[in-house]
């Protein structure tokens, strides 16, 4: 008999706990569907660009392992969601399949974005209370000493700043339409489409390619926060160029009265959409720019987009995440990751189950790349002029 390792271990044990009941209730009510049967194309690695912040670290690598090690697995039956097991078998585990994938790493520069709630947080009811854990926080710090590291929210920049609180990681905020990168050469990937407002601060560089719209936003805000009123349960969220309507405490039988109401807003501002995520009805600028162009627009400016050795890895959890998925898929290079405890359909060619296997990610890609970073150089690993400011 061949025994598991840690992770897969820790794989299994999260699927003892999915319900089949759950799972379905959870499609129904976060809009999601199985996928169907199709030939994923297989990619290669990719990093994320990323700030160091070594002065803050208050728990070590050796002893965040240490303690999910004592973590005790589960007693029962391996989880009879054949429909859950089966997309994962299209979907591999990236713990399963990691040595693989860093086999594939060796010799590239690997650049890491990564999403905020659901990735890096688990999905809470209340947004302002979507805390990391320090653990996490420790982790992706770590895995930023060795890869340029990339956070790209829907959350507005300042806000999910506040909640990573690191400071050797870049932030995008709103699905990529506020960006703040260190200056390089400026090519924006689409901004013969529209204009880009670009400022400079000391080092960085603003990129808000929808700033002309932030007076209607401001006009949108204001009236879904009247309307909402009425509706037990909702709650309006300023995201700066995007307006998130929070239903997740919204009864049933009052949802549509709520989105009846949010389409009512809209029908007189023909330049904004309205997307729905999980639990959320999101009002955004129509303009071509999401998080995929955030994931060219930060790799062309930190001098990698046409490096045939940079890698592209991607975690996140929500349909805003597909369009980074798409960007890496169709550079036939990089990994794209799907955080998810149901069966969806997703361009993502590996998953991980819910944030605490993406803490075990984590936490073996850095213990992965300061092992094989012996004996290269963190010029080799980041790319000239692109190491860590504290290592500037």
């Amino acid at each position: 008999m061949r025994w598991l390792g840690y992770e897969q271990t820790l794989l299994l044990s999260r699927h003892i706990k999915v319900n089949m009941t759950n799972s379905a209730k959870l499609n129904r009510t976060m809009g999601l569907q199985r996928s169907s049967t199709s030939n994923k194309q297989k990619v290669q690695p990719i990093t994320k660009v990323v700030k160091n912040d070594e002065n803050s670290v208050d728990l070590s690598l050796a002893s965040i392992t240490s303690n999910l090690h004592d973590i005790s697995t589960p007693n029962g039956p391996i989880s009879s969601d054949l429909a859950y097991n089966s997309w994962v078998a299209e979907h591999p585990s990236a713990l399963g399949s990691f040595d693989r994938m860093m086999k594939a790493a060796k010799g590239k520069r690997v650049v890491v974005f990564l999403d905020y709630d659901g990735t890096l947080s688990p999905i809470v009811d209340d947004p302002d209370r979507a805390f990391m854990s320090d653990e996490m926080r420790a982790a992706v710090r770590e895995v930023a000493k060795y890869f340029p590291t990339a956070v790209i929210s829907g959350r507005s920049r300042d806000k999910v700043k506040e909640f990573v609180q690191l400071s050797n990681v870049y932030y995008a905020g709103s699905h990529g339409m506020d960006i703040l990168v260190p200056t390089g050469p400026l090519n924006p990937c689409d901004a013969k489409n529209h204009t880009a407002a670009i400022d400079k601060k000391e080092s960085d560089v603003l990129f808000q390619p929808a700033k002309r719209f932030l007076p209607a936003i401001q006009e949108i805000r204001t009236l879904l926060e009247e309307i909402t009123r009425k509706v037990e349960g909702a709650r309006v969220e300023d995201n700066r160029f995007c307006i998130s309507v929070h239903f997740r405490k919204v009864r049933d039988e009052d949802y549509d009265i709520l989105e009846a109401k949010v389409k009512y807003v809209l029908k007189n501002y023909p330049e904004f959409h309205l997307t729905l995520g999980k639990k959320v009805l999101e009002v955004r600028p129509s303009i071509e720019w999401n998080k995929g162009h955030a994931l060219e627009y930060i790799l062309d400016t930190l001098g990698f987009s046409s490096s045939s050795d940079v890698l592209p890895l991607y975690i996140g959890d929500d349909r805003t995440d597909e369009d980074a998925f798409k960007v890496i898929r169709s550079r036939g290079l990089g990994f794209p990751i799907i955080v998810s405890s149901t069966p969806k359909d997703t361009k993502a060619c590996y998953s991980l189950h819910d944030p605490s296997e993406v803490l075990t990610f984590l936490l073996r890609l850095a213990r992965w790349r300061k092992e094989s970073s012996s004996s290269r150089s963190l010029a080799q690993i980041w790319g000239p002029g692109n190491l860590p400011r504290s290592v500037n």
